[in-house]
């Protein structure tokens, strides 16, 4: 399958906007670094300032929007910034999390994320319901059977603590769902990781190993991507990130020409 002409124009554009606007909002970085100006340049601080805020508005935006993009034609609804999500959670499914969360981390069980959906869904609509922040989900899918999928994407490498606090979120999403109906058709909550930072080594997954069932809670670079929108996806979807990159080379280097010393 792989991305149609349609998708790759509508991403190639969605980056055009991104970047032509981050160009034309751009102001150098107020820190006084007199040594690393003076050390590497004015223009390669400024480009380097630059790229960081790319970095962030691709990790916190891009990523997400672009997913919806290559996703639309396969599934019946494709959502970045999903808000159709409800706020509340049980407090007998709390104490579920709780414990799944604990026995995690003392290693008396192996993650089982079907299984973990089961014990949640049993008791979601138990006991007190409770107001709870609503969940922020950056891309929400609903398969033609009606199987639906929330993903949480991340670009940076987590830790420890971090990754039990995903983890714990992942389980609170299915109490909240299931505060609604406690039988959906099938539901995934996962992470989505949108490259693979240790390239060409594979993902170091141990990480998560321990609190993530890796097999149906992570999916990372090609596996997401593919995932979304057939086999190809990947790779076609580098391309257009490299020819939209190409395409605006000379804008960027017009920009941060302005930096440079005079001579």
């Amino acid at each position: 399958m792989g991305l149609s002409n349609n998708q790759r124009e509508q991403i190639a554009n969605l980056l055009r906007r991104q970047i032509r606007r981050k160009l034309s909002e751009y102001l150098p970085e107020s820190n006084n670094m007199p040594f690393h100006v003076r050390l590497l340049g004015q223009d390669r601080m400024a480009l380097f300032s630059f790229i960081q805020s790319i970095n962030t508005t691709l990790g916190t935006s891009v990523f997400e929007q672009v997913a919806a993009l290559v996703a639309s034609p396969h599934f019946k609804r494709a959502v970045n910034q999903y808000k159709g999500f409800n706020d509340t959670i049980s407090d007998k499914a709390q104490v579920v999390i709780q414990r799944i969360v604990d026995d995690l981390r003392a290693a008396r069980a192996k993650p089982n994320k079907p299984a973990e959906i089961i014990t949640i869904l049993q008791v979601a609509q138990t006991g007190t319901l409770k107001k709870v922040k609503r969940p922020q989900i950056d891309l929400f899918l609903e398969s033609e059977d009606g199987t639906e999928y929330y993903f949480d994407l991340k670009t940076a490498k987590p830790n420890v603590d971090e990754i039990v606090g995903f983890k714990r979120k992942m389980l609170e999403w299915v109490a909240i769902r299931g505060a609604i109906n406690p039988h959906p058709k099938k539901i995934y909550t996962g992470l989505a990781i949108p490259y693979n930072p240790y390239e060409p080594q594979p993902y170091d997954r141990w990480t998560f190993q321990g609190m993530f069932d890796l097999t149906n809670e992570v999916k990372v670079a090609e596996e997401f991507w593919d995932f979304l929108g057939g086999e190809n996806t990947y790779g076609e979807l580098l391309q257009v990130f490299e020819d939209v990159g190409i395409e605006l080379r000379p804008e960027i280097d017009t920009k941060f020409a302005l930096f440079a010393p005079r001579r």
